[in-house]
């Protein structure tokens, strides 16, 4: 086998490894809320700590891989990533499985920062994009095979085996990648912006944390308006110092090409609305619906499995269909499926969500095999590396201020429900802070069995009443927004922004756009 293949397997199994872990931890977090007594911030930190640190670094992952060479930067994100994984898989409580997902964040950011750039230095031609085409496969096979393996792994054995899973996997990848991967380091590499790294970690951190705060307080309470301050005090001068620099880490002048403009549109919206809404899925089918974490990742097959064809068949048309007919109808099907979601009740079963799995499922998967290509699509190969970074950093912004922004949408939302649903219930009226915290915190059983008997039917009804309102708003929220970037980036993404692939020592300008780079229309 050809070297180049080498690149294309250790890249696609460190990418099935990532994918693989967000769908996983997802079915788990109801076991691991339980097992570790976690709040329900707790929760929503065990998946935004890792997706912070993949927004915070991938920057400057970028390039570091730019300047000191690929393959080293995507050892290292390899290694970090398998170690953070084994520290996950034997945390003894809430505040050490967040802090090893952090150490898995920084690993990840290594990973997505490197690994597409390393496909766009291998491949020219016709085979960049049959690499990007089985690239999309694995992530859509990943994603299908999340929600299964990690019901089976978290039912059959514990929790702690979906993070100890990737240890195999991890080892392989290493031994792979220092074998038989080529080094790539392009003839241009800018320096490491470090006066960009604090701002925007800062900046980010007190974004998310405002939003997480607000669903435990209120969004009027003075630490939260705080911290909307400084998030947008620190993100400002991102902004500014990354307009000043002379190497910035993220040139801003990139979002004035509307075709990757449309493309960070697009990879927020994915993100933010069905990947940060998928949490919130699985807590409603097993905190809501009482099944059991495998009953769940089974159901979930609906989406997953409908992603992977759809992904499979985007993959085959990178070359042939324009690449904003994928992405933009792409994520517009994906709010449909929200959509269609809606209108669950206290007496719904799961068999409600079906249309709007299928049809979200389609969605996602002719969204991100183009997406990935499309970000790196528009630049020269040299500056991939940030391209790449740039979008993943879109991304991951996405479903970390997506899961914490409706998490305080379901919590106001749900104290709401219950207050009105509450009121008429001799007795019940001054326990709807109670009830709510409960139901956040995976045992609304318990607030149930404490009412007293003759009532209990009725703060049952109440109970997943308010459960289901919440959610509806949080399908709408997200509905909207993936239906929003679809449309954005149907009408930014264009034909005449991409650039061909050119041999090293030549400038982009002198390239004509070839069959080897997406199409756009």
């Amino acid at each position: 086998m050809k070297r180049q293949w080498w690149t294309l397997l250790v890249v696609c199994a460190a990418t099935f490894m990532l994918l693989l872990d967000v769908t996983i931890v997802a079915v788990a977090l109801p076991d691991i809320q339980h097992s570790l007594d976690a709040d329900f911030s707790g929760l929503q930190w065990t998946t935004d700590a890792y997706a912070l640190s993949l927004a915070a670094l991938l920057l400057t992952s970028g390039s570091l891989a730019d300047l000191y060479g690929r393959r080293l930067l995507f050892v290292i994100g390899l290694a970090v990533f398998t170690g953070g994984s084994l520290l996950c898989g034997i945390a003894s409580d809430q505040l050490m499985l967040v802090g090893s997902r952090a150490l898995q964040g920084i690993g990840g950011a290594i990973l997505f920062a490197t690994s597409l750039a390393l496909l766009a230095s291998t491949f020219q031609g016709r085979e960049r994009g049959v690499a990007f085409g089985v690239w999309g496969s694995v992530a859509g096979i990943a994603t299908a095979l999340g929600p299964v393996l990690g019901g089976v792994i978290t039912s059959g054995i514990s929790w702690r085996g979906i993070f100890l899973v990737n240890l195999p996997i991890g080892i392989a990848a290493l031994a792979i990648t220092v074998r038989l991967v080529d080094e790539s380091r392009p003839s241009r590499a800018s320096r490491v912006d470090w006066l960009g790294i604090v701002p925007l970690t800062v900046g980010l951190f007190s974004l998310v944390y405002a939003l997480i705060r607000a669903s435990d307080t209120a969004w009027s309470e003075r630490g939260v308006l705080i911290c909307f301050g400084l998030a947008s005090v620190f993100l400002a001068a991102f902004v500014v110092i990354e307009s000043r620099v002379s190497e910035p880490m993220f040139d801003l002048s990139l979002l004035r090409t509307p075709t990757f403009l449309g493309g960070s549109i697009a990879a927020f919206a994915m993100n933010a609305s069905l990947f940060a809404m998928f949490i919130y899925l699985v807590f409603y089918l097993q905190n809501g619906l009482g099944y059991s974490a495998m009953a769940t990742g089974a159901r979930l097959l609906a989406s997953s499995g409908c992603t992977l064809v759809a992904a499979m068949a985007a993959g085959r048309l990178l070359n042939r269909v324009p690449t904003r007919w994928l992405i933009g109808p792409g994520l517009v099907l994906v709010g449909i499926g929200l959509l269609l979601m809606t209108g669950v009740t206290a007496g719904s079963e799961w068999t409600h969500l079906i249309p709007g799995l299928v049809v979200t499922g389609i969605g996602a998967g002719m969204v991100n095999p183009p997406l990935a290509s499309t970000a790196i699509g528009v630049v020269p190969v040299y500056r991939a590396g940030m391209a790449s970074g740039v979008n993943q950093t879109f991304r991951q912004v996405g479903i970390a201020v997506g899961i914490a922004l409706y998490g305080s949408i379901f919590t106001s939302s749900l104290r709401d429900a219950l207050r009105e649903r509450l009121a008429g219930i001799p007795g019940m009226q001054g326990r709807t802070d109670e009830i709510a915290d409960a139901v956040r915190m995976g045992v609304p059983g318990k607030a149930i069995a404490a009412a007293p008997q003759e009532i209990r039917g009725q703060v049952d009804h109440a109970v997943h009443a308010g459960f289901a309102a919440s959610m509806n708003d949080l399908l709408v929220a997200s509905g909207i927004l993936a239906m929003v970037g679809g449309v954005l980036a149907f009408f930014l993404i264009r034909a005449k922004d991409f650039v061909a692939p050119q041999p090293p020592g030549r400038p982009a300008a002198s390239q004509p756009q070839n069959a080897g780079a997406p199409r756009s229309g």
